[in-house]
């Protein structure tokens, strides 16, 4: 064999390299993650689970009960029944807390939300929600 002809056998014995995995839903920047993906989703799994359509919305601004900054999904159901999953940064891996409130009352207290999970997916967030809210009998025929 020649030398010429080594680098066209090394690339014949080369292994196809792997088609690149897309990435991850929460590996896209938290600001896009929020709004585009995590917001749709829960609104599909609270329908799904027989829930109202609720409002849901996407902000920074004054945590519940605490007053300090926070962004936070803020959700209203149909019958007034508010939820706040806040998040202490722009991350979904950041610290995370819930509030809730009856129709016509304010939040008076801060749960902690999801503190010993080690990796954080879209799918853990939004089931771990909505099983919350329906703890609180808030969805589906309770």
């Amino acid at each position: 064999m020649t030398d010429s002809a080594q680098p066209a056998a090394k690339a014949a014995d080369a292994k196809p390299a792997k088609p690149a995995k897309p990435p991850a839903p929460e590996d896209k920047p938290f600001a896009e993650f929020v709004p585009n993906l995590l917001i749709p989703a829960l609104a599909k799994e609270i329908e799904a689970y027989g829930g109202p359509n609720c409002e849901l919305s996407f902000e920074q601004g004054p945590m519940p009960v605490v007053g300090s900054s926070c962004w936070q999904v803020k959700g209203t159901l149909p019958s007034g029944r508010r939820f706040w999953l806040c998040f202490t940064s722009d991350s979904i891996s950041s610290a995370k807390t819930i509030a809730l409130a009856e129709s016509g009352s304010e939040p008076s207290l801060l749960e902690s939300f999801l503190i010993d999970e080690k990796k954080m997916t879209q799918a853990l967030l939004v089931s771990r929600l909505v099983q919350r809210l329906n703890g609180q009998k808030w969805l589906g025929a309770n």
